[in-house]
């Protein structure tokens, strides 16, 4: 008998593990990150960088994990000549919201924090040389961050620790 509760027991745990591990995979797998303006991989139009009016675009995102209580997006250029250069930080976005308007101000309660410039807010690709990736990584977290404003991104990705539930990027090019 204790051999048949022992095959029980580990045959019940095993089950419980395949099906933790397909929900985080399907929740991952679900989570994206999408524009209106420019596709995945593709080229972000001029109006959203300094050539143009230097806006943020049109954001919006599906599947969002069941527990999300904000999101956080971090918006940068792994292609800068002195290393990854900053765009654009902002968090505690109410997990109830599903996207971003063009043109970001005030549409939302959420914080700003620091770019690479040392400013609030969006500011957009400049590539000073060759085409550059621009990455908008969106996080969703399962608190809503007790932090001052202005962090930069590595104080920010610091306090996401163990808070991360799903994070998705959406990729976009741009060339000066």
């Amino acid at each position: 008998m204790n051999t048949q509760n022992a095959v029980r027991t580990h045959l019940f745990l095993m089950i419980l593990i395949l099906v933790t591990s397909v929900s985080k995979s399907q929740t991952a797998s679900t989570f994206k990150l999408v524009s209106s303006a420019f596709e995945d991989g593709k080229p972000i139009p001029a109006k959203y960088t300094c050539d143009g009016s230097n806006i943020s675009p049109p954001l919006s995102w599906m599947g969002i994990p069941q527990k999300t209580k904000s999101f956080a997006i971090i918006m940068d250029d792994p292609d800068a000549p002195m290393g990854t250069w900053v765009h654009w930080v902002i968090y505690n976005i109410p997990g109830t919201v599903t996207g971003l308007k063009e043109n970001l101000t005030v549409q939302i309660k959420a914080t700003d924090g620091l770019n690479s410039w040392n400013q609030k807010g969006y500011n957009g690709p400049c590539p000073s040389y060759g085409t550059h990736q621009y990455n908008f990584k969106l996080f969703a977290l399962d608190e809503t961050l007790t932090l001052k404003d202005g962090m930069i991104k590595a104080e920010l990705l610091e306090a996401m620790k163990g808070h991360i539930l799903s994070e998705t990027t959406l990729t976009g090019l741009f060339r000066n």
